[in-house]
């Protein structure tokens, strides 16, 4: 038996078991000088500094399994990081819309729709970006998204008129469509026990860049004014375009499209920055496939999953904003029973009544944002453990149940644990979508699924206004009862999605049985299930 030296691989354990206790006969007819031969005891495990016995061939999923995580996706985080932190740009929308209300004298109207283009922007561009990425490559798609974006939120700051800036923030909002392929880009790259773990870490920038973003404007606002805001929101997206010239294309992509050699330098290069060797024999190449094509994600395979999906992200954008538009409207009122009479109080205001921000709103933004991270802990504690589909049911379950004890006239401290645990529990939810989506299509067609998710989610974001805002001026309980019935189905659906990807590889074509690459190529048990 031979076998090579290489990094710790989670495969080289079970195979020895496998090949030495008898599963496999091997017969050993003499040891070819150029090999290091290794005497093991009966029933002994192969140590981990050796790898698989050597096939002829290995896959992308072999080779990023056996190099493993080291320096290269620590790099790829922090870079891939930088392109989360637009939440900058999303957030300054709640700090922007005031300050422009009280200088520019816009009715409440113009207020509102300076918010509403930017989500129109991204719910048309989400599927466009996806499209481009599976056609021309993540980082094409990623590189142009994210340079767009950079260019007109410094324009924004230039806007000499209403009409001006209108136009450029949905260009904005057009470009940020395209920045969740960022995680395609880095769930190809990341070995499968590590996979969950860091894009659910990623997901942390989300949250330091609207924290950031609230920093910042303490700062500037009083000094400098809203536009040197709207300037200096963009830095996190001018370092990324600098570092993102370092980004290799996604060797999945490349093997996919035809490209071996380049996968293979992109293979070696990462091996070389994590100081592991190469799996021995050659790259397998897919065969060449129609990428980017929107009817392969209603193939049978994957239709049930494609619906199921859409209402998810649906229903994840849906309540996570309607729960941030409502926590402003329950926290001015004191608690959810006086919140009708105040709304009617606000009725019989004139619409160009002036409102800046002050100290204590500036306060209650970060303390609402804070909320984010319990949601990433609890999430990172519990996606391996009861997998992505209970993860996403249970943080539906858990915010359903939070909107329905709002219910109850409970006094502020109460209203704003409620508020917090269910914020937590939806930024849970959809961090747990955004691990689940590029894991569950093939290489084929994974960005264009993820876009199409994020345009739905799109879609949530720009309806929920007229639930939060609207509804609530007539109901306060209907509107909660929309949200918790919501969000009931999005856990059923969630329970019902066919494919669990917890502990399985990513699929690279779409011709193979789902989760064939990691689930022993070859050495899969026929009585063995398949979700």
């Amino acid at each position: 038996v031979k076998f090579r030296r290489t990094g710790e691989s989670s495969r080289s354990e079970e195979d020895g078991i496998s090949g030495i206790s008898g599963e496999h006969e091997v017969q050993i007819e003499g040891v070819r000088t150029e090999l290091e031969p290794v005497e093991l005891e009966d029933g002994a495990a192969v140590p981990k500094e050796f790898a698989n016995p050597t096939d002829d061939t290995f896959m992308v999923e072999d080779a990023v399994e056996a190099i493993g995580f080291g320096k290269f996706q620590w790099k790829l985080s922090v870079i891939t990081g930088l392109a989360w932190a637009n939440a900058m740009e999303m957030m300054i929308l709640s700090i922007l819309a005031p300050q422009l209300h009280c200088e520019w004298r816009l009715p409440s109207w113009k207020v509102a729709l300076l918010t509403s283009v930017v989500f129109v922007g991204m719910m048309s561009s989400s599927t466009l970006w996806g499209n481009i990425s599976d056609q021309y490559g993540r980082k094409t798609g990623l590189k142009i998204s994210v340079l767009w974006t950079l260019y007109y939120g410094i324009l924004s700051g230039f806007a000499p008129i209403y009409s001006w800036i209108l136009v450029l923030r949905g260009l904005v909002g057009f470009g940020i469509g395209g920045v969740p392929q960022s995680v395609t880009l880095y769930a190809e790259f990341l070995p499968m026990k590590a996979r969950a773990k860091c894009i659910l870490l990623i997901e942390v920038f989300w949250a330091l860049g609207t924290v950031f973003e609230v920093l910042l404007a303490v700062v500037v606002m009083p000094t400098l004014g809203w536009r040197w805001l709207l300037i200096l929101s963009a830095l996190p997206l001018l370092l990324f375009a600098v570092l993102c010239f370092w980004l290799p294309e996604s060797a999945r992509y490349d093997v996919l499209s035809g490209n071996q050699e380049k996968a293979l330098a992109t293979l070696k290069r990462i091996a070389t920055e994590n100081g592991a060797p190469m799996p021995l024999g050659k790259l397998v190449v897919s065969r060449q496939e129609d990428r980017g094509k929107m009817r392969d994600l209603f193939t049978p395979h994957f239709r049930w999953t494609t619906l199921l999906l859409w209402f998810i992200w649906f229903s994840n954008a849906f309540s996570y904003y309607g729960l941030v538009l409502l926590t402003t409207e329950f926290f001015q009122a004191g608690d959810v029973c006086s919140i009708s009479s105040r709304r009617q109080e606000v009725k019989a205001k004139c619409s160009l009544t002036c409102e800046y921000l002050t100290e204590e709103d500036y306060t209650d933004l970060l303390w609402t944002t804070l909320s984010e991270f319990p949601g990433v802990l609890v999430t990172l504690w519990i996606i391996d453990r009861i997998g992505r589909k209970k993860t996403m049911a249970l943080s539906f379950l858990v915010f359903s149940f939070c909107s329905l004890l709002l219910f109850l006239c409970v006094g502020r401290n109460v209203l704003t644990v409620l508020l917090f645990i269910a914020r937590a529990f939806i930024s849970g939810g959809f961090q747990a979508a955004y691990v689940y989506t590029p894991e569950v299509y093939p290489t084929a067609t994974r960005a264009l699924g993820l876009g199409t998710c994020s345009g739905m989610a799109r879609v949530g974001a720009l309806i929920t206004p007229f639930i939060a805002q609207v509804m609530l001026e007539s109901s306060v309980y209907l509107t909660l009862l929309v949200y918790s019935g919501c969000c009931l189905l999005a856990a059923l659906a969630s329970c019902f999605l066919p494919i669990e990807t917890k502990g399985r590889g990513l699929q690279e074509s779409s011709h193979k049985e789902w989760g064939q690459e990691m689930v022993g190529r070859g050495s899969h048990s026929p009585g063995e299930s398949q979700e």
